[in-house]
């Protein structure tokens, strides 16, 4: 009596079913991770300047900082960025009056870093009268 092998002819076969539950999971995760990284962004409400215009004083120090982070303090410019040059320009530019304000302009798109060293070699030569330019907001 011969006994037949069926298993010799079986074609092998692979299940996708299992691999399509694994890649739905995935896609469910990183659906519902993607959400919660949406709802964890910080708000934040800026300040914003009021339409009052200030007179600043006519002795007033002149700060302006531009786009690039490059300094002038009255109606010259410094030559090199860091705190040290800056200093000397204003105490040259001021003299001894450590009571004179000082008028900080900075444009929009000046490197926050710039206007720090501003602040901190105004600070390190004790004026305390410091003002920030700001320009109106526009009429909505």
């Amino acid at each position: 009596m011969r006994i037949r092998d069926d298993r010799a002819h079986d074609e092998p076969e692979i299940n996708l079913i299992p691999l399509i539950d694994v890649i739905l999971v995935l896609v469910i995760f990183f659906v519902i991770t993607t959400t919660f990284d949406a709802r964890s962004t910080l708000q934040l409400q800026l300040p914003s300047a009021s339409q009052q215009a200030s007179e600043a004083p006519a002795r007033a120090l002149s700060v302006l900082v531009n786009a690039e982070g490059r300094y002038f303090v009255g109606d010259s410019e410094v030559l090199r960025t860091d705190v040290d040059a800056l200093k000397q320009a204003i105490a040259q530019a001021a003299g001894n009056d450590r009571d004179r304000p000082v008028m900080l302009r900075a444009d929009a798109r000046t490197p926050h870093q710039a206007v720090v060293t501003a602040l901190d070699a105004l600070a390190q030569l004790n004026f305390k009268r410091v003002s920030i330019a700001t320009a109106p907001e526009p009429a909505k």
